[in-house]
């Protein structure tokens, strides 16, 4: 009886998960949108370019999001590993490395924003 809650409670925390990790690629995906516009705007070139077009979008969607979330999104995802589904545990880690690879570009869109741009 305890196993088959356990389990129902794995799955709960896998849905969340990956609701979180696709509410977190939101704001990536039109940040990046956002930049190509301005870089062929402003037929801007460089790193500086990209960079600041990217910075500027994580402020307009919330840097504290971009921290929080992919925490709890990791967080929700290592509880819901398990050995007996495979496909879900497979899909849990691509989320977990997704996560991890946003959180770190949201810290060095931050450091870049906070140090470079003034």
């Amino acid at each position: 009886m305890e196993d088959s809650s356990s389990h129902d409670s794995k799955g709960k925390w896998y849905v969340w998960g990956t609701i979180l990790t696709w509410t977190l690629s939101i704001p990536v995906i039109i940040a990046i949108f956002n930049s190509l516009r301005e870089i062929s705007e402003q037929k801007a070139t460089g790193v500086g370019a990209v960079a600041g077009g990217l910075a500027e979008g994580y402020v307009t969607f919330s840097l504290i999001l971009a921290f929080v979330l992919p925490v709890g999104a990791i967080v929700l995802l290592v509880r819901s590993l398990s050995g007996t589904h495979r496909m879900r545990a497979l899909l849990s880690v691509l989320y977990i490395c997704w996560c991890a690879f946003t959180l770190a570009l949201a810290s060095l869109f931050a450091w870049f924003y906070f140090t470079k741009l003034p």
